[in-house]
């Protein structure tokens, strides 16, 4: 209980959740404009641009950029997120990029992720961070949804002293061996690594890891 409360004051409202979708359907409807930046993620561009496009799943995609850069590479995408304001923005980005027709959304969480035996050549999610450790286990369940000879491409944050951060956002956030456990056995590690990646926010260079997981389905 905070002290304002006791004293019968209007206490400030707490930070938004931006564990749960109400968090980012309140971000997303506040802002006038882009959230993102609305250009790829360097490690989707790094390890997908040499690969043959086929049907990919970006899980947790926001406003889209990753699935407009990938339409745009020939892929058909499916962009996934549980935040319906995130999926509306997306679908009109999509359509402003010409690929609303290589495109389609889907809501899910991807706590509760479940393929119903649908399977694609690239599952790929990035910043995805459930809290608790719970990366792990999401993990798995992308991992499903890779189609034989197909990828999975897991990108997030490493726990860093230089981002400020509550603990319950640190505790979220994982190295790319952590996820090596959750793979099937018939998914074999390409990639599982921290890759270093300067980056502005606030007008200040913070130096993040960005750890990276590739790993690809046996054909």
């Amino acid at each position: 209980m905070s002290h304002d409360h006791e004293h019968g004051q209007d206490a400030t409202p707490p930070p938004p959740d931006y564990f749960e979708p109400e968090g980012w359907e309140d971000r997303y409807a506040g802002a006038a404009n882009r959230t993102w930046s609305g250009n790829p993620n360097v490690q989707l561009v790094a390890e997908v641009a040499g690969l043959t496009p086929g049907t990919a799943l970006d899980v947790g995609c926001g406003e889209g950029g990753d699935v407009v850069w990938l339409a745009r590479q020939g892929w058909r995408v499916t962009g996934a997120d549980f935040s319906a304001a995130g999926l509306a923005r997306a679908a009109h980005h999509a359509a402003e990029a010409g690929v609303a027709d290589r495109v389609e959304w889907w809501q899910v969480d991807a706590r509760t992720f479940a393929a119903g035996g649908r399977q694609f050549d690239l599952v790929t999610t990035h910043f995805l961070h459930p809290p608790d450790g719970g990366m792990v286990a999401v993990t798995r369940r992308l991992a499903e949804a890779v189609a034989p000879g197909g990828h999975l491409l897991v990108v997030g944050h490493a726990p860093s002293d230089s981002l400020q951060i509550s603990d319950a956002h640190r505790r979220a956030m994982w190295v790319a061996t952590d996820l090596v456990e959750s793979l099937p056995d018939d998914v074999e590690v390409v990639v599982a690594e921290q890759r270093h990646r300067p980056t502005v926010h606030d007008g200040v260079t913070l130096h993040v890891d960005d750890s990276t997981l590739l790993a690809r389905r046996r054909g």
